[in-house]
């Protein structure tokens, strides 16, 4: 599974969710460069991860086809948004990277993510494995474009929801994905 179910605005909010909307906000108008944004942005997710009040019953919801996307939040400037992606076991995303700074945090289950380097021999680019992880409940890791490729899945048996945060109006892009790699990779 590469692609999320369609993006769905959340018909209700929490108290909890404005809460970490408003948190969000202070950071990001900062007006910090991307890695730093991201890193303070993680500093204000992590709190809430986990809590039982953060989301409702529909942001739970999956998709037995493909990892679902819930938009719970996109700031009226473009300057960010706050996703609900949820995962049932085995469902993944394509390899891909990002238009935007990103930080994700773990609400329940795991995420398990494999990062890759792109190369070049002479004429004929591969993809490289760097790093595997699996992030668990609480967990929260940040990334801003150049270097951010990576694969991400539901390696558990459970549902698995996180949630990303994206320096993105993703209401209107749709997607926080900038490319998706079709390359061979170093793989077994």
């Amino acid at each position: 599974m590469t692609t999320p179910a369609a993006v769905r605005v959340a018909p209700a909010t929490t108290s909890r969710l404005a809460r970490l909307v408003t948190d969000v906000r202070a950071a990001v108008d900062r007006g910090l460069p991307p890695d730093l944004t991201a890193y303070l942005v993680g500093e204000q997710l992590a709190p809430h991860l986990g809590a039982s009040d953060l989301l409702t019953d529909e942001q739970y919801e999956g998709d037995p086809d493909r990892y679902r996307q819930h938009l719970l939040h996109a700031e009226r400037d473009g300057s960010f948004s706050i996703v609900a992606l949820v995962w049932l076991p085995g469902q993944q995303t394509a390899i891909h990277d990002h238009v935007a700074w990103c930080v994700t945090g773990v609400h329940q289950g795991e995420e398990h993510e494999r990062r890759f380097r792109l190369v070049s021999d002479g004429a004929v680019a591969r993809l490289v494995a760097t790093e595997d992880v699996v992030n668990g409940p609480g967990d929260v890791c940040g990334f801003a474009p150049p270097g951010d490729i990576h694969r991400v899945w539901n390696g558990g048996t459970g549902k698995a929801v996180s949630l990303h945060i994206y320096g993105a109006d993703i209401s209107r892009l749709g997607s926080s994905v900038r490319r998706v790699y079709d390359l061979r990779t170093d793989e077994s």
